[in-house]
């Protein structure tokens, strides 16, 4: 009987994963497998069901082809779903809006597609003219959203969880790029957006 339940709750799974066609405007989250950055990043925030992300990015279609629109390597860029997904060796996770918010994809995306080119933000420092994974899409929906915030900022940590102490790795990580940890600063990051009510993680890739 276990075994039963067991390769039932397989197929399931695995239908969950391979029957979905993504729409423009869909939000994929990844655990990215780049080291202790990424785990840093994804040990101060719990994304959608307990699952850590530590990158995102927003699906475009252009004539037959699938992309993902990123803050990423060292500017915002228009990036293959194929070339995106080797990101990670886990199941990456697809959100998408409520269909009550959906009439600000359009704007968002167009929002987005104009910043490609502007720089990498390696501070993470909110509004600084510079972009990382999730600010893009923050202030994408921001801007559709007629300038009101559509996600939420929250302070951020760089601090490991029940101590006063920086990660080792963000100490030295700043230290490289001559730079002050922002910590306390307004931000967002992939797991809270994961998280949002105002949309719906909908499937696995």
């Amino acid at each position: 009987m276990k075994k039963a339940i067991f390769f039932l709750l397989l197929a399931a799974n695995s239908l969950f994963a391979q029957n979905i066609k993504l729409k423009d405007g869909d939000l994929i989250f990844q655990d990215m497998d780049c080291g202790p950055l990424c785990d840093a990043i994804e040990a101060v925030t719990e994304g959608y069901n307990g699952n850590d992300f530590s990158h995102m990015g927003m699906v475009y279609h252009r004539n037959d082809t699938i992309y993902v629109i990123e803050a990423a390597g060292s500017a915002v860029r228009l990036t293959t779903l194929e070339k995106f997904s080797k990101n990670t060796s886990k199941p990456m996770y697809v959100g998408r809006l409520k269909r009550k918010y959906r009439k600000l994809i359009t704007k968002a995306i167009n929002f987005s597609l104009e910043q490609i080119g502007v720089p990498y933000d390696d501070e993470y420092v909110y509004d600084n003219g510079a972009y990382y994974c999730s600010e893009l899409i923050y202030d994408a929906f921001k801007f559709a959203n007629n300038g009101t915030p559509f996600f939420e900022l929250q302070p951020m940590t760089y601090k490991e969880p029940g101590t006063n102490d920086y990660f080792p790795a963000w100490i030295e990580y700043y230290k490289s790029i001559n730079a002050d940890i922002p910590e306390g600063l307004p931000g967002c990051n992939p797991g809270g957006i994961s998280t949002s009510n105002k949309i719906k993680v909908i499937s696995t890739l």
